[in-house]
């Protein structure tokens, strides 16, 4: 008789283990079950996982051999450890992840051509160094990135892994700028420059995305649906102490170029370059604080309580 409990207590053990492993949710091969977001709201992109490669190993080029850049073309330009880089967005375009090093300190730096964002992170979680590939999936239209040694999903404007074993841990951002390539290498002529030697044959003179930046088109559904401006108006997003502020570029040019602001109760000043189309923020102590430059309709999805810059 003990026999038979022993095993009627394993037999529904096993089945209790095989129901849980039948209940997991996949999506584009990751396991998604128990998500942070709703998992109707991860959507496949359209390339599979590792479509778009991530750029592994990096080359550089200083500043008076580039040979490939024009004045208006845009960058994501990054000063930190000792080290200056910029990374053309005409590459990041087709790649959207570079793992890169600024000394000892792993970066990822990313570019989702959909919202508009470039952030750079520092790649680590618990003193680990990590590496990032992209998934394949969008959420909210941003890209979701996976880290290699766990294969849990982070989603690029929250910052956050929403599924597998980092789920629920953040990255840290890393102040970076937008910009024109006349404006950074006029502030860093020694600046190194991402070669277009990335190991794919890609062609980086054409943009896989046409003219999206500048029509009102939104490819994949979001959440929360932003109204006022155009969907592609590019804003300056700040977060601080929880709490989110918008300044669309068109305000901020009807403005001097400089204001003073305070968000989540922290003194803060907005830079505005008009010609360059590039805004970022200081604190009281002038030091340049982590912003995300996005497309409007972006930014409002993820912070749809955001605050908003306007002028009277």
């Amino acid at each position: 008789m003990k026999f038979y409990r022993v095993f009627i207590v394993l037999f529904f053990s096993i089945g209790l283990s095989l129901g849980q492993a039948v209940a997991k949710s996949y999506k584009g091969g990751f396991d998604v079950t128990d998500a942070l977001v709703p998992n109707e709201n991860i959507l496949p992109g359209g390339p599979p996982k590792d479509g778009i490669p991530s750029i592994d190993k990096p080359k550089f080029i200083p500043a008076d051999k580039v040979d490939f850049l024009v004045p208006e073309d845009r960058v994501l330009g990054l000063s930190y450890n000792g080290h200056i880089k910029a990374y053309p967005i005409a590459i990041m375009n087709w790649h959207e992840i570079v793992n890169d090093r600024f000394g000892s300190q792993s970066i990822a730096i990313t570019f989702c051509p959909l919202c508009g964002t470039g952030i750079a992170f520092k790649a680590e979680q618990n003193d680990k160094q990590l590496s990032f590939g992209v998934s394949g999936l969008l959420y909210n239209s941003d890209m979701l990135l996976y880290d290699r040694d766990t294969e849990s999903l982070w989603s690029q404007i929250k910052m956050q892994a929403i599924s597998g074993k980092f789920k629920g841990n953040r990255l840290q951002p890393i102040a970076l700028r937008h910009t024109s390539w006349s404006d950074w290498v006029e502030r860093y002529p020694r600046t190194q420059v991402l070669s277009e030697d990335t190991g794919y044959s890609r062609n980086y003179r054409r943009s896989p995305y046409g003219d999206y930046e500048k029509n009102r088109a939104i490819y994949f559904p979001v959440e929360f649906a932003a109204q006022g401006y155009h969907p592609k108006e590019r804003v300056l997003g700040v977060n601080i102490g929880g709490v989110s502020k918008a300044y669309p570029f068109a305000e901020l040019a009807k403005t001097s170029g400089r204001i003073n602001d305070s968000v989540g109760g922290q003194i803060i000043e907005i830079e505005y370059d008009i010609d360059h189309e590039t805004a970022t923020a200081q604190d009281s102590e002038g030091t340049t604080i982590p912003t995300i430059t996005a497309f409007w309709f972006a930014w409002y999805t993820f912070h749809p309580d955001t605050q908003l810059f306007q002028m009277e």
